[in-house]
């Protein structure tokens, strides 16, 4: 590696696959491995170019299995899965949009409005706290939050969606299949859990450039940016690590400007210093995934770098790291240049199920 280069990730074990994807077509989900353990056959989930070994970020009590992992994707694109037949947890979470669903904030149930804008489901295998607060500890507990807002699925609790699941035999069936028992809400999250963890994205022109030795991999516009990113533009301070996130939490100053501040993590923890604080996002298909912001005021990646220039919203709560940055006209458009290379491959195979469980 190039002296002077960006360090994206930390080496992980001789297991580790990288470069090539392949496809698992039994599941139709990245490929892999497969190891038998009992009646199981666990799969060794392959990841793309610059991403870290996942094997630390599965849970022990929910190994990834193709038949698990086929199931979260009929969960995850099923409208049934919702009070009236019209939202499923892809509604807002489209592939085509980069796992997102290109809106300010989210639409749910009967055309209502959510308050914040949908987090890009990519790379969330890595992911510690979810939502923009954190409020769920897994990827499991996230899965099924959504189902039980009166704005987003609409159900009234958990046991009157699963009632409405087990009146589908279908589901029933794969249920058994799956888990070797009735329909409970823990393996509905486990399920859609298991799909999400399967929506990766490596193997960047950024990733290419660090560790494919790939020179040409990015322009020179984004290797100034790169320089830019981990220097003079303070972007590592929260953007760090292979999946450019430190799954902390910060105030930028969001919504002090007009009077709409999102208490945010606070609303979790109650704690004081937490105010107006929301969740550092990847950044890996940033350019896929506007608007920006958890309140999608940012319709580009400009505004996005101009914001960070301007050192933010001022406040009594902003977070100390936040200040002017004093870039010049280039140095932005370098750094958006870095930004638009962070694009990768390891989400693109997914696609809705033709059909679903009837």
């Amino acid at each position: 590696m190039r002296a002077g280069r960006m360090t994206w990730m930390r080496i992980g074990s001789a297991c580790l696959v990288v470069g090539a994807i392949a496809m698992l077509q039994v599941a139709g989900v990245m490929g892999g491995q497969t190891a038998q353990t009992g009646k199981e056959a666990i799969l060794v989930q392959a990841v793309p170019l610059g991403l870290e070994d996942p094997t630390s970020s599965i849970p022990a009590d929910n190994p990834q299995t193709a038949q698990k992992i086929e199931l979260g994707r009929l969960l995850f694109f099923d409208k049934r899965l919702s009070k009236n037949d019209t939202i499923a947890c892809a509604s807002c979470h489209l592939p085509e949009k980069g796992f997102t669903d290109g809106k300010a904030v989210s639409t749910g149930i009967n055309q209502l409005k959510g308050g914040r804008s949908a987090p890009a489901s990519i790379n969330r295998l890595y992911s510690k706290g979810q939502f923009w607060d954190g409020r769920a500890e897994t990827l499991e507990e996230q899965s099924v939050g959504p189902f039980v807002s009166p704005v987003e699925h609409g159900f009234m609790n958990h046991d009157e969606m699963v009632a409405k699941m087990k009146r589908i035999a279908g589901y029933r069936k794969l249920f058994q299949e799956v888990f070797v028992r009735d329909i409970v809400i823990e393996d509905v999250g486990k399920a859609i859990a298991s799909f999400q963890r399967t929506i990766l994205s490596g193997n960047s022109p950024a990733d290419r450039f660090d560790f494919g030795g790939d020179e040409q991999a990015l322009t020179a516009s984004a290797q100034r940016g790169l320089e830019l990113f981990r220097g003079k533009a303070r972007c590592t301070r929260c953007h760090s690590g292979f999946n450019f996130s430190d799954e902390k939490f910060h105030n930028l100053g969001i919504g002090w400007d007009t009077n709409t501040v999102d208490l945010g993590r606070y609303m979790v923890t109650k704690n004081p210093e937490d105010v107006g604080a929301v969740k550092t996002p990847t950044l890996r298909e940033i350019a896929h995934t506007a608007p920006y912001m958890h309140d999608g005021r940012f319709k580009t990646l400009e505004e996005v770098v101009n914001f960070y220039n301007e050192g933010g919203i001022k406040n009594p709560h902003q977070d100390h790291t936040i200040i002017p940055l004093e870039l010049t006209a280039e140095e932005k458009n370098d750094l958006v240049a870095l930004l638009r290379s962070l694009n990768g491959e390891g989400w693109q195979h997914v696609k809705a199920p033709t059909a679903f469980p009837k």
